[in-house]
C-alpha cells in the first residue's frame, strides 16, 4: 500500500519484475493464465518461480475459465482468482459455479461491458471484489486504454460494501488524476508500466509510487 491506495500489479512474467513490485510496496501478484493473452504464464513456469516469490497474496488471471481449469488453479495455492468475462454473454449460472467453488471472498470478477451498457448489478452478491478494465472487442485487460471512470465513480459509490479496483492504462501520467476523478482505493498496474507486454519497467513503477506519494 502506498499512502493509502492498494495496488496490484498485473501480467507478471519474470521473478524479478515481481521483486521489483514487491520492494516499490504493492500488495498483490497478479499472473495471467489465459493463453492469448502477450502476458500468458503457463502453469509449469509459474511453478518454477513461485517458491522464490515474495511473500504477498497472488492473483490468477483467466477468462472464462471452466471447473478443470479453476482446479489446476487452485493446486498453485494462488490466494485469488480473477476472472474475465463478456457481460452481456455470459450466463449468471456460469459465475454462480464459480463462486460456488471459491467462493466469493476468493473470486474477483472483471467482466467485460461493451459500451453503451453499463455495470449490471445482478451478480454483486456473487463475488467480494469487482475489477473494471477498458474495453476493446476481442480484449480482456492489459489493453492500455483508460476505462470509464465516471462509471467506475458511480458504482462503486452506490456499492461501498464491494472491494473495487481500478484498472485500465494506468501508469505514471494519469495514476493521480485517475484516483481524483474515481475515488478509487485500489488499482491494477499492467500495460502502462511495461516495457513491452509481461515485461515490467522498475522506473515506471517508481514513477507511479512518487505520484501516489504526493496525493
Amino acid at each position: 500500500m502506498v499512502n493509502g491506495v492498494e495496488i496490484k500489479v498485473c501480467g507478471l512474467t519474470r521473478l524479478s519484475d515481481a521483486l521489483a513490485a514487491e520492494s516499490l510496496g504493492v500488495d498483490y501478484l497478479g499472473f495471467n493464465f489465459f493463453p492469448e493473452s502477450p502476458r500468458y504464464l503457463s502453469i509449469p513456469d509459474y511453478r518454477s518461480i513461485s517458491e522464490k516469490l515474495p511473500d504477498l497474496p497472488t492473483v490468477a488471471i483467466a477468462v472464462l475459465p471452466d471447473r478443470e481449469t479453476i482446479v489446476s488453479l487452485q493446486e498453485l495455492g494462488i490466494n485469488f482468482y480473477q476472472f474475465h468475462y463478456p457481460a452481456e454473454e455470459t450466463p449468471q449460472s456460469t459465475i454462480q459455479e464459480w463462486s460456488s467453488i471459491l467462493g466469493p471472498e476468493k473470486l474477483w470478477l472483471a467482466p467485460r461491458i461493451t459500451p453503451p451498457d453499463i455495470f449490471q448489478e445482478d451478480c454483486l452478491p456473487l463475488a467480494d471484489t469487482w475489477l473494471l478494465d477498458a474495453y476493446r472487442k476481442g480484449a480482456y485487460g492489459g489493453t492500455g486504454q483508460t476505462s470509464d471512470w465516471a462509471e467506475f465513480a458511480r458504482i462503486s459509490e452506490k456499492h461501498p460494501e464491494k472491494t473495487w479496483i481500478l484498472a485500465g492504462g494506468l501508469g505514471p501520467d494519469n495514476v493521480k488524476a485517475a484516483l481524483a476523478e474515481t475515488g478509487a482505493k485500489r488499482i491494477d498496474l499492467n500495460s502502462g508500466v511495461e516495457i513491452l507486454p509481461g515485461i515490467k519497467d522498475p522506473s515506471k513503477l517508481e514513477s507511479v509510487k512518487n505520484a501516489l506519494e504526493t496525493l
